[in-house]
């Protein structure tokens, strides 16, 4: 069987997961989030057209999480909208964050960069963050002090391109710690080549600050373990789906046009999502300020999109096989993480 583009990467990884989860009871409890990429100014497009992406979720997103099945705590759906740092306008901002109000939506700091340094990259991420929280009432405290969740542009978190593109910066993972990054987001990446060794984790790096790629190692967080690293790493789903097909295909929890949410794949997510203890963790993503994504998920005039069947297929699919279903933002997929990981119960 031919193996998918950087199989080396990550499927040594994948079979020694898949081997481990032999042993382990079903799950109590399913977390997702969806931790969107979102890039209303994405391809150098006009302001005009980036509000008109936003509006796309004006009109849409409110009424499909409202009519979505709520969780176990009655709650609907959140959608986590990692914003560029580079595509920074006011207005979007403005529009972004009057879609925050009822709960069902949340802003995190997003970055593309090339040929950066660690100085540059910390002003613009310190003047990022004041910009989100004084001008717009965005992101989280957490132990008193302003955190943001993270998605690396070009998926190059810490400099993990091999020909050094789009991003530059040593020691990233150490200078988003220290920043107040709660967690990375960035994983799966296949298939690039910036791909991690480790998946189907949520683990804290140990790479040398000193050397790219330090995500690639790494300690796998337990109940009760507390912090044993630099960064947390909160992946997603990353390994083989079957269905329909005669030779496999990747599953990394994208949505998008060309890769819609299915009933098949919600199982395939719940399979091979993180788990600590009884919690599996399931973070999906897309790059769904794009017309043609948003058009699938959202639906267009009397088409209906693909989000709403989806959460309908998690809640059944949770509801199969006895689970405590809790739709959560990036933060409160986070909180529940750091719950286990520090007292050993997640948050009620």
């Amino acid at each position: 069987m031919k193996l998918p583009r950087q199989a080396d990467l990550w499927f040594p990884s994948y079979l020694r997961d898949r081997a481990a989860r032999l042993t382990v009871g079903a799950p109590r409890r399913l977390w997702v989030a969806l931790t969107d990429h979102y890039e209303p100014m994405g391809s150098n497009v006009s302001l005009d057209t980036g509000l008109a992406r936003v509006a796309a979720w004006e009109d849409r997103w409110p009424a499909i999480a409202a009519a979505a099945p709520k969780d176990s705590q009655g709650k609907a759906p959140v959608f986590t909208a990692f914003y560029p740092q580079e595509e920074y306008q006011r207005d979007i901002l403005n529009r972004i964050t009057a879609l925050t109000v009822d709960g069902t939506l949340d802003v995190e700091v997003h970055l593309h960069h090339d040929n950066d340094t660690a100085a540059n990259f910390h002003e613009k991420v310190t003047t990022f963050i004041a910009q989100l929280r004084n001008d717009h009432g965005l992101l989280h405290d957490h132990n008193g002090r302003t955190m943001f969740g993270f998605i690396h542009g070009n998926w190059a978190l810490d400099n993990s391109r091999p020909d050094g593109r789009w991003c530059g910066v040593k020691g990233e993972l150490q200078l988003l710690r220290d920043l107040g990054c709660y967690a990375d987001f960035t994983m799966p990446s296949v298939p690039s080549r910036t791909q991690s060794r480790i998946i189907n984790q949520i683990y804290w790096t140990t790479g040398d600050p000193e050397k790219p790629r330090g995500f690639d190692s790494g300690v796998q967080a337990t109940v009760g373990g507390g912090k044993q690293g630099d960064l947390l790493m909160i992946n997603g789903p990353l390994g083989l789906r079957y269905r329909g097909r005669l030779m496999p295909r990747m599953e990394t929890g994208e949505l998008s046009v060309y890769d819609p949410p299915t009933p098949y794949r919600v199982e395939r997510w719940i399979s091979l999502a993180p788990r600590l203890g009884d919690d599996v963790f399931l973070k999906l993503y897309g790059h769904s300020a794009r017309e043609d994504n948003a058009g699938a998920l959202l639906g267009t005039g009397a088409n209906p999109g693909k989000l709403a069947p989806m959460f309908q297929w998690i809640h059944e699919a949770a509801q199969r096989k006895s689970i405590e279903l809790h739709w959560v933002s990036a933060f409160n997929m986070f909180k529940a993480v750091d719950g286990l990981i520090h007292q050993g119960l997640p948050p009620c």
